[in-house]
């Protein structure tokens, strides 16, 4: 049975080669899941009063060893400095995250959690446990540990392109 997640190409008019096609695929793919990951994010954690996007932002907070800056988190997070900074003024605002004076940067404040910020992200860490255990069922390990290896070497060799594009 196909999903509206199955990409499968039209006769393709470009001189791809069958590892670009397949690749091609696999991104529009990822662009689906994400639309799709952000919607069914928006209602797990509507009750917490958070949006994809404010929870992207405090699970950076939440999962560092240290407290991070707007631009570090962006960067964790794969997301612009701008919008990664919007959601921190609202996720402040909210009594979520506190800032605290960065050494390195005057301007360029740290982020941290609040104990309330604390509290509401290991409720929604618990809800999407339980959600992804979910997702997860009838999926095999090896085709999870291939899927994350793969997203990563894409993600990797795109941080390359990047950064050699911007010098």
């Amino acid at each position: 049975m196909e999903t509206g997640c199955q990409i499968h190409s039209a006769a393709s008019i470009s001189m791809r080669a069958p590892t670009a096609e397949l690749l091609t695929e696999i991104i529009l793919t990822v662009f689906r899941t994400n639309g799709r990951l952000l919607s069914s994010g928006d209602s797990l954690i509507a009750p917490f009063g958070l949006t994809s996007a404010r929870w992207q932002v405090l699970g950076a907070v939440a999962m560092s060893d240290t407290p991070l800056s707007a631009p570090q988190i962006a960067a964790v997070m794969g997301t612009t400095r701008q919008g990664t900074q919007k959601q921190l003024n609202l996720l402040v605002e909210e009594g979520l995250l506190e800032q605290q004076s960065n050494p390195s940067h005057k301007r360029s404040p740290l982020y941290t959690l609040t104990k309330r910020g604390r509290s509401i992200y290991t409720d929604v860490d618990h809800t999407q446990a339980r959600w992804a255990n979910q997702l997860a069922e009838e999926l095999s390990m090896d085709d999870l540990v291939a899927t994350k290896r793969v997203l990563e070497l894409v993600c990797e060799r795109l941080e390359r392109t990047s950064t050699r594009s911007n010098r």
